[in-house]
């Protein structure tokens, strides 16, 4: 690995937004707490005890699911874990990308190294290790409840360490023996419960999940940055965004995201040129951002405190309490946490592009904004931004079909026996397409607004928006006559989805503070 990727220490537990969002966004080498490697030791000596007796417990020398009544002999239990690992490697669809991928491995090496999975330390340095060169195993998308754990992804997952299938280095598939290999391992004979450890857990429905999270971040401070920038297009009112608005409400998202704006807008010239035009009120898509953002912010919070959580909790079944010797029975593989947050982060996604389709099409209304039709001169030869707001509606109201809640569907699986399940892993993983269709709004609401914050030359809004504009302007050139807008959204859909942001708007998003309360 090059010298210049980030090294990450894992201690179970206490892994924080900042750590997971690094993982998704960039390849990092791991390593492990040496406090955890005890904890691991002692659960697992817990487990050789238990087969060594002969009594019998769930999961360790049991059937699973409708056949834990079966018990295994001794002899048997390396074929069951093994068995375990392929009836359940059902998964179809495409596969997950890299970054989230490296997230799944990563939480599930975090949930192993707790000290109440029961393997050995052996099989979490053979993750640890293919992590780390870049090896990645090939979990396809779909075939998940999200209860009982992602058994058929996780399963994928656990292949790699069999040597079957294939996996994944820099894009290309090799067999999951030559996989190996490069770290020097040969395919691992699965001791009692490591197969089922494996495989219960919620990783892969926390990591799409996590995914949602920091795309959304990427999208809540574009939607802030694409409503002042429309403000200022409009010369609309500030007197909104005044503090004490927002403190006499007490909404805690709501009165950070009036500051925010605020400081976004200080020292325009724009702003200062109509301070006495009597305008009264605004429509609701740019009077209302603290109110309408500001829940979205409170929701992205809850989120990622849920989602914080889980990626640093125990989540398979059972699990072994080394103090006492208990192996007990529960069911944390149930990913409800998850599904919740996933709807919770949907909504927010569909509203902050709501909001900015709104925005986009008062810009282009010529009685409401004072700008000329369609934000283009020479209307009617020129059809301007006219059909990118079509666009922006067809992708808007897509989201609301897809913000229809993940978590209050269930189907019985395992013949009764896993009678409601959360639907966590889908919850999660359409949270990527609808931040794909919240970029895209929010990129054209924020290249509208450049075209009519242009129209003000050579008025300049505040320096900060300026400097916006410019970026803006190395994506797209103002619209003079009509032209192939396609690549002018594609790139301003990229726009939306980066992660450089000035400080006021980074600040106020959940894996960039100290703390999530």
């Amino acid at each position: 690995m090059s010298g210049s990727v980030q090294e990450i220490r894992l201690v179970p537990g206490e892994v924080d937004l900042a750590t997971l969002r690094s993982i998704y966004q960039s390849k990092v080498t791991l390593t492990l707490a040496d406090d955890a490697r005890a904890a691991i030791a002692r659960a697992h000596e817990t487990v050789d005890a238990i087969v060594a007796s002969g009594n019998v417990v769930y999961g360790i020398n049991t059937g699973f699911g409708k056949l834990a009544q079966t018990q295994i002999p001794s002899a048997r239990l390396a074929e069951l874990q093994r068995n375990l690992v392929l009836s359940h490697s059902v998964g179809l669809g495409d596969l997950l990308p890299d970054n989230v991928t490296r997230l799944v491995v990563a939480t599930k090496i975090i949930s192993l190294a707790r000290g109440h999975s029961g393997v050995r330390i052996e099989l979490i340095e053979a993750l640890l290790a293919l992590f780390n060169a870049g090896v990645m195993p090939c979990i396809p998308e779909k075939g998940s409840v999200g209860a009982s754990g992602d058994l058929a992804p996780l399963a994928h997952l656990s292949l790699m360490l069999l040597g079957e299938g294939q996996v994944r280095v820099e894009g290309e598939l090799i067999p999951a023996t030559e996989g190996l290999a490069r770290v020097g391992l040969q395919p691992i004979v699965l001791g009692p419960k490591e197969g089922l450890a494996l495989l219960n857990g919620t990783q892969v429905s926390n990591a799409l999940a996590l995914r949602g999270l920091f795309e959304a971040e990427n999208l809540f401070a574009a939607g802030l940055m694409a409503g002042a920038l429309s403000l200022e297009a409009i010369k609309g009112s500030v007197k909104p965004y005044d503090a004490r608005i927002h403190e006499a409400r007490g909404q805690v998202g709501q009165i950070n995201v009036a500051a925010a704006v605020s400081s976004l807008l200080s020292g325009s010239e724009i702003l200062s040129s109509h301070t006495n035009c009597g305008r009264v009120q605004d429509p609701y898509s740019i009077r209302c951002v603290p109110q309408v953002m500001g829940a979205c912010l409170d929701n992205l919070t809850h989120a990622a405190r849920v989602l914080q959580i889980e990626a640093n909790a125990a989540s398979d079944n059972p699990l072994v309490f080394s103090d006492s010797g208990d192996v007990i029975s529960g069911g944390n593989f149930h990913a409800e946490p998850v599904a919740f947050a996933a709807d919770i982060l949907a909504l927010a996604i569909a509203e902050i592009g709501a909001i900015s389709e709104r925005r986009l099409a008062l810009l282009l209304d010529t009685g409401l904004s004072g700008l000329p039709p369609f934000l283009v001169n020479d209307g009617g030869v020129n059809s301007g931004f006219m059909i990118a707001q079509v666009t922006a509606a067809a992708l808007a109201s897509e989201n609301k079909s897809l913000a229809h809640p993940g978590s209050v569907d269930s189907l019985p699986t395992s013949a009764n026996q896993e009678d409601h399940v959360s639907m966590a892993t889908y919850a999660a993983r359409r949270l990527g397409s609808m931040c794909f269709n919240t970029a895209a709004v929010v990129g054209i609401e924020a290249m509208a607004a450049a075209q009519g914050i242009d129209f003000h030359r050579p008025l300049q809004s505040s320096p900060t928006l300026e400097q916006e504009m410019s970026r803006i302007r190395e994506n797209v050139a103002f619209l003079d006559h009509d032209r192939l807008l396609a690549p002018d959204i594609e790139s301003m859909r990229l726009w939306a989805s980066a992660s450089a942001w000035p400080e006021s708007l980074t600040a106020l998003l959940p894996s960039q503070r100290k703390t999530v309360n």
